[in-house]
């Protein structure tokens, strides 16, 4: 982030902040931290939701039963209202980030391939080890209610529901990407870039696209299986795999799989 920031100083802040807020100044930093986050999330989401529903979602989907009245407009105006609140959450990740006391790392050259290497498959495996027990824990009858039942609201999802929950919700699942980076170094460009790439992971896994090929159905957690987590609550809580959905019993085979999915109600209904 700290590369990042520093470009937008030079073409923006350095242009608008008043001269005793200094580039290393916390309280400039958090200001553009808020804005960067902010911006750059609703880009994020409103740019990938957008494109995922012109060229990949099955607009058929919309005339399930299941489907609320302006779903997508509630669904949009969830997200766009939780973005600056989880922006302000993840401030103090980046903030310690650009105070050196993370363990993250500039140049790939300081660390071998196999290191690269390494650290990615360790990062990935955290995150969706980590990720599970949290959306596990965020179906618990303490937490269900306050914080994940807001993305439940939408039982078929479209791509625009992804970013569609409660602040603390969306935070909470984002914890693991930011906690890596006190335990393992871990190269700048990798964190940034998968922060960018589990926003794109995360519309489309709500874009009720089932398309995955045969050897990755039983391993990939995707879309299908997600779907059966709207529409039945307690099974397939994974991140990116269904290992520890597998290895905590909550593993679902996808309807959409077996013929029974939101697709087939469509179908069965025309009949």
């Amino acid at each position: 982030m700290d590369v990042i920031l520093s470009i937008a100083d030079e073409f923006v802040f350095n242009k608008i902040y008043p001269e005793h807020l200094k580039p290393d100044d916390v309280l400039r930093q958090t200001i553009s931290l808020f804005f960067m986050l902010t911006i750059g999330g609703s880009f994020l989401y409103l740019g990938g939701a957008y494109a995922n529903y012109v060229f990949i979602f099955d607009k058929t989907l919309l005339k399930h039963s299941k489907i609320l009245p302006h779903q997508i407009s509630k669904e949009i105006t969830c997200s766009m209202s939780a973005l600056p609140i989880m922006s302000i959450l993840t401030i103090p990740f980046f903030l310690a980030e650009l105070q050196g006391y993370t363990l993250l790392y500039d140049d790939f050259s300081e660390r071998s391939v196999g290191y690269t290497i390494w650290s990615v498959m360790c990062f990935m495996f955290w995150n969706d080890f980590l990720i599970y027990w949290i959306h596990r824990g965020l179906h618990s009858k303490l937490l269900y209610k306050p914080l994940h039942k807001e993305h439940h609201r939408w039982l078929v999802p479209t791509p625009f529901a992804s970013h569609a929950f409660h602040p603390v919700d969306g935070w909470a699942q984002s914890l693991p990407y930011h906690m890596f980076t006190f335990m393992m170094p871990l190269n700048k460009w990798i964190y940034i870039g998968a922060f960018v790439i589990v926003n794109f992971w995360t519309i489309s896994i709500h874009d009720g696209n089932y398309h995955v090929p045969g050897f990755l159905k039983s391993i990939i957690n995707g879309a299908a299986h997600h779907t059966d987590h709207h529409l039945y609550f307690n099974y397939n809580y994974g991140q990116y795999f269904t290992l520890w959905d597998r290895i905590g019993g909550s593993f679902r085979n996808p309807s959409p799989y077996e013929g029974n999915g939101p697709y087939d109600d469509l179908k069965n209904k025309a009949l």
